[in-house]
């Protein structure tokens, strides 16, 4: 029996959240990835024409699997007539099982999904097409959706994915969890895929805004899912809290014009205090339980940040504190940049600006804008301001971000010298 029709943005939300799992149910039965993508596409197609009108069924995701699985047998016995191997698509068809189809045995809702999430970020897979193709079969997003993203031609995002899905192919990877010896390495792949994709949901790398909100809100949208499939794993809590702690001052981020407003200057009202909540909660859940990992920590300096009622009030001497144990997990420079920064606010500018002198030669950082930027801030700070405009016009050089070079070209203008 259908269910009530669903309103329009309540069909795309539940179609969103099952074609994933679809897919994996289609790519573990039949191993294609290719053709299983495409048979889901029908499937959802057929989906958004007729549940408008019938109604969503009471076992939408067997509905899904049941209809994608005969598209896509349907594509097989094409590609297999081709090849003159109706044999095989035969052998194929007469596995379905009589009347349920396929989904009768399929494992509960999201497993096969983190599968997919797993194998989208397989180690074999270069970070770029990890990211590409994680949001293509996971995220729903078309693959010009996710080039105008990360602002690459259609053409460059469609061979990342197309090499990804050649890749898994050509590998052998199943369709199936790792061992739990591979699986922590795996699941940390696929948190760091997501922690990519929301850092420049956040703070966009080009283009002309400061932030990408759908890019953002998807990365916190498959953070929740794996956190449902992995609760007891404490950095995807950490991650997801670290998400929502820092999303949640995005309304404060920018100004009506687009500009860029930096966090010591935001309306600290207009900061989601719901997310800020939910992330603190999460962030408690997790810290209580003993292993803190790097997303764990960075989640609680975030969590300083909008627990803090106004910029003066900001327990900087904790936020440094909370940064020199992210310093022991690993050498990031911009965990180091961050970190000197801290120290500044809580020292004063020049221990920061010690600290701060390595990383400005540090080849990692050389295209960066961020080093010279918070260089110049402090400099500002520390009174040289001849100085802290040479650094701003470095950083202006090297940020591709159109609303962060007007925001730095501003703040080198205020330290013009006045002519008589």
């Amino acid at each position: 029996m259908p269910t009530a029709r669903p309103g329009p943005g309540g069909l795309e939300d539940l179609l969103r959240d099952l074609a994933p799992q679809v897919l994996g149910a289609l790519v573990r039965r039949y191993g294609n990835f290719d053709a299983a993508e495409d048979a889901v596409q029908l499937a959802m197609i057929a989906a958004g024409r007729q549940w408008p009108d019938e109604g969503v069924p009471d076992d939408p995701r067997g509905w899904l699997i049941r209809v994608a699985s005969r598209r896509l047998i349907d594509l097989l016995r094409s590609d297999q007539a081709r090849r003159r191997r109706e044999d095989t698509t035969a052998r194929w068809a007469a596995a379905e099982p009589a009347g349920g189809g396929p989904g009768t045995n399929d494992r509960p809702d999201g497993d096969d999904t983190l599968i997919l999430l797993l194998m989208c970020c397989h180690p074999s897979v270069s970070t770029a097409s990890q990211i590409g193709l994680t949001l293509r079969a996971v995220g729903g997003l078309t693959t010009s959706e996710i080039a105008r993203a990360f602002l690459v031609p259609d053409d460059t995002m469609t061979r990342r994915i197309s090499r990804a899905k050649q890749t898994i192919r050509s590998s052998g990877i199943p369709f199936r969890l790792p061992a739990s010896d591979d699986l922590e390495s795996r699941v940390s792949a696929v948190l760091r895929v997501l922690y990519l994709v929301f850092t420049e949901g956040y703070a966009a790398t080009s283009g002309s805004e400061v932030h990408r909100r759908d890019l953002a809100l998807e990365a916190i949208r498959l953070a929740r899912l794996v956190h449902r499939s992995l609760p007891d794993d404490c950095e995807a809590a950490g991650l997801l809290a670290l998400m929502l702690l820092t999303d949640a001052r995005r309304p404060a981020r920018t100004r009506p014009d687009g500009a860029l407003v930096p966090m010591a200057e935001q309306d600290r009202s207009s900061w989601d205090r719901e997310m800020i909540g939910e992330g603190i909660d999460l962030l408690t859940a997790t810290l209580a339980d003993g292993d803190i990992g790097p997303y764990q920590v960075q989640a609680a300096i975030a969590a300083v940040h909008d627990e803090a009622p106004s910029a003066p009030a900001t327990d900087w001497g904790q936020i440094v504190a909370l940064y020199d144990l992210l310093l022991e997990t690993g050498d990031n420079p911009i965990v180091r940049l961050n970190h000197a920064v801290a120290v500044a606010m809580a020292r004063g500018p020049s221990a920061g600006l010690v600290l701060m002198t390595p990383l400005v030669d540090d080849p990692r950082l050389a295209n960066d804008h961020r080093v010279h930027a918070a260089r110049a801030q402090l400099l500002e700070l520390a009174g040289d301001h001849e100085a802290a405009r040479a650094a701003y016009q470095v950083a202006i050089g090297r940020t591709a971000n159109l609303m962060v070079r007007r925001h730095l070209v501003g703040r080198a203008a205020a330290l013009e010298p006045d002519t008589p």
